[in-house]
């Protein structure tokens, strides 16, 4: 499987960015992804995941409600809104895909792509 992120960059503080993750290689099935995100000096930080054969959604608690995954199967891509940014957003987004149990450890996941960066001026 390789992942292609894309749309990250320069945004001010309470706008919205879309990230994108293209899929090419095997088929998913009822593998999970998922996005996680790297700030400078921290850890990689579970942001939220999507079973890809049905869709279905979870988040770390706190990003609930300005975090939405969505995928399209049709097209092989999943993709990250991010509503009502904030300067703590910023970091580098990854995506990434393999388990077939949803999980928010990095371990979990076989498959990554080379990040895009978010930056969030305030």
């Amino acid at each position: 499987v390789q992942l292609v992120e894309s749309g990250g960059g320069l945004v001010q503080a309470g706008g919205s960015l879309r990230l994108s993750c293209a899929v090419s290689g095997r088929t998913l099935g009822g593998r999970f992804m998922a996005w996680f995100r790297q700030a400078d000096g921290l850890e990689r930080e579970f942001v939220g995941s999507i079973k890809w054969n049905d869709g279905g959604t979870f988040y770390q608690d706190p990003l609930k409600g300005r975090f939405t995954i969505s995928r399209d199967i049709a097209e092989n891509m999943m993709y990250l809104q991010i509503d009502s940014l904030k300067p703590e957003d910023t970091a580098v987004y990854y995506c990434a895909a393999g388990p077939s149990i949803g999980s928010g450890r990095p371990l979990k996941y076989a498959y990554w792509g080379q990040g895009t960066q978010v930056t969030v001026s305030s």
